[in-house]
């Protein structure tokens, strides 16, 4: 019963993490492009994981890991640090926290497709009413004064909702792979959990370094400031380092259907952090949106 709880906290503890980590990422976006602001923050994160991994001696857990545990993972990585942190960054410099990180955290609702398309899950009433109630969430948060007023300007308010539900897409896939990795053999101990977040961060790091010259023409990664760079490698350790291992250990302990909607309370968080640190106005709108969205994703994952 303690694992459970524990795990159960553990998944809290990770929407906590993705909560506070946008607070950073919006302070750096505005000083570097999203491609430049995730090549920076992975390459620093994969350097402090690795120092760390050595440091505590844990070389053989990584090293113990299957083939498949770590194909997994890297292609986990590719769908979430690569292709769905980019999105969600530029959703979040488009339409700011308290609009993206609400789109994005539908991610449980593709989840669920992925699911039931490969695993033959049955489409239940909950799922039904679930999925119509994040639309509503959606709508809501879509039909902001301020984002009809961007659109007006020219700005590129719409398509930074639609990066952030793309985001939410490529995410996941990365989580249900992540979900898959760690019941693995192999994979349930600690030091494993870390060994797992190691190679997701360092593969993904060491592939947008080597594909920096075509995504990053301008070489914007170079450019950064001395601190965007510490404000997008404090925020990715949060995130993807301290966050996504908590969230593993969480899958280890408990069942997916569990751990993903405590997780998903983070649009909450975020817009609170919008309305307090930014400024962001505090609609109905907004603050029903994010509610309803998140008791959507709750309702189809619990029920």
């Amino acid at each position: 019963m303690s694992e459970v709880i524990f795990g159960e906290l553990a998944a809290l503890g990770a929407a906590l993490c993705w909560a506070v980590s946008p607070i950073l990422y919006r302070q750096a976006l505005f000083k570097s492009k999203p491609v430049s602001a995730n090549i920076v923050r992975l390459a620093t994160n994969a350097a402090f994981m690795v120092a760390i991994l050595l440091a505590f001696g844990w070389w053989g857990a990584l090293t113990s890991l299957s083939s498949t545990v770590v194909i997994t993972v890297i292609v986990s990585g590719i769908f979430g640090l690569a292709l769905g942190d980019t999105l969600y960054l530029y959703g979040l410099k488009s339409v700011g926290v308290s609009v993206a990180v609400p789109l994005s955290a539908t991610y449980p609702l593709f989840s669920l497709v992925w699911t039931t398309l490969l695993l033959g899950q049955p489409v239940t009433a909950a799922v039904v009413a679930g999925a119509l109630i994040i639309v509503v969430g959606i709508w809501l948060l879509s039909r902001e004064k301020s984002v009809a007023k961007a659109l007006v300007k020219g700005r590129l308010a719409l398509t930074g909702a639609a990066v952030s539900l793309a985001a939410a897409a490529a995410w996941s896939v990365s989580v249900t792979l992540m979900g898959v990795a760690a019941k693995m053999p192999g994979a349930s101990s600690l030091e494993a959990n870390y060994a797992i977040i190691t190679v997701r961060i360092t593969s993904l790091a060491l592939l947008l370094m080597i594909t920096a010259p075509l995504i990053d023409r301008s070489r914007g990664f170079l450019k950064l400031s001395r601190r965007t760079i510490v404000e997008l490698t404090v925020g990715g350790l949060v995130a993807n380092g301290l966050g996504w291992l908590l969230m593993t250990y969480s899958f280890v302990n408990v069942p997916s259907a569990v751990a993903t909607p405590i997780s998903s309370v983070t649009p909450l968080f975020s817009a609170m952090a919008g309305f307090i640190l930014f400024r962001e106005k505090a609609t109905l709108n907004r603050a029903l949106g994010a509610i309803l969205v998140v008791a959507g994703v709750a309702l189809i994952f619990v029920l």
